[in-house]
């Protein structure tokens, strides 16, 4: 079995391509062939040695889809597409790779009009997204913001948000030609933080009210930019990184509105809080409210290209393996 392995955290170059056996299916496990495997900022962050938790050799993938080959039972029978999401790339090896073992628990059917590649790109994005949304308090109505239009969390929570009723499904770029291009894929309500601030874009566009919920995959300055944006009561939950570990923030932003922040790490999440979500997700993939945007494709062997391309390249929608 072909797999790509991160023989040592050093990188880019410590991702090799290695012959592995095949998984054993056993312990409830499901075999599914891997057809797709998303690539996601927190592989490149565990290939830099950044990520507490993780050892090497360690094949990477934290999503991906598939079909399944053996041990699905009567809920996954053999040949069903499945997409799936959990430990695996961050704490056992996994989906950079021809097959993989899967717990039965982290499967979810992929509907018929989504492909696989765009099926890759689900898990991580839109789980982490709707479990936010969730805890969270959303509901119709609520003014929502997530930065980055063109990375997974923000679309997906944008996305997510607009098809369950928000009054106004927000995000934002720094780049000028990301900001046409949203425009030209439908996401009206983009702020282009290169022409005005992001708190100035969310008041101009909530007519002075602010977002009820901030949901921030950044970190960095941008979080300290969107606690700014909060309304009376607001949250804003942080669950990423991948412009810095670090920021500097007023405490009047949050004592002024007497608004909220919180952290969340989607490892930590019950069962049930992901088994909801899936649910949610499946129904608007089905019926197609939300649509994943996948930006480029990879074949296996080029793993390390993908991820060089999703971090320096900061691409409009997911990079995916094909395999």
């Amino acid at each position: 079995m072909r797999a790509m392995r991160a023989e040592t955290f050093s990188g880019y170059e410590g991702l090799k391509l290695v012959e592995l056996p095949k998984p054993a299916v056993s312990d409830g496990k499901v075999l599914v062939r891997v057809t797709a495997a998303g690539v996601t900022p927190l592989d490149h962050t565990i290939l830099s040695g950044k990520f507490h938790g993780s050892k090497a050799p360690l094949v990477l993938g934290n999503e991906g889809a598939g079909v399944v080959e053996e041990g699905g039972g009567t809920d996954f029978p053999s040949g069903s597409r499945v997409m799936f999401f959990g430990p695996y790339g961050a704490f056992e090896d996994g989906t950079y790779r021809e097959w993989v073992a899967v717990r039965k628990e982290d499967l979810c059917p992929i509907p018929d009009n989504v492909d696989d590649v765009s099926a890759a790109g689900i898990p991580v994005a839109y789980l982490t997204a709707q479990v936010a949304l969730t805890l969270a308090g959303f509901r119709a109505g609520k003014t929502v913001l997530a930065p980055a239009i063109g990375g997974s969390v923000g679309n997906a929570v944008t996305q997510l948000a607009r098809a369950q009723g928000a009054k106004h499904a927000m995000s934002s770029t720094t780049n000028h030609a990301k900001a046409e291009q949203a425009k030209a894929l439908g996401f009206n309500e983009v702020i282009d933080t290169s022409l005005e601030k992001l708190a100035d874009g969310v008041r101009r566009i909530t007519d002075g009210y602010g977002a009820d919920i901030v949901i921030d995959g950044i970190g960095g300055e941008v979080l300290s930019e969107a606690l700014g944006a909060l309304a009376l009561g607001g949250s804003l939950t942080t669950l990423g990184y991948s412009a810095s570990t670090r920021t500097t923030i007023s405490v009047t932003d949050l004592i002024v509105p007497q608004a909220s922040i919180r952290g969340l790490n989607m490892f930590l999440q019950p069962k049930a809080a992901v088994t909801d979500a899936w649910k949610v997700i499946a129904s608007l993939l089905k019926s197609g409210a939300v649509k994943p945007i996948v930006a480029k494709t990879f074949p296996l062997n080029e793993a390390a290209d993908a991820l060089r391309y999703l971090v320096e390249g900061r691409p409009f929608g997911r990079v995916v393996l094909t395999i």
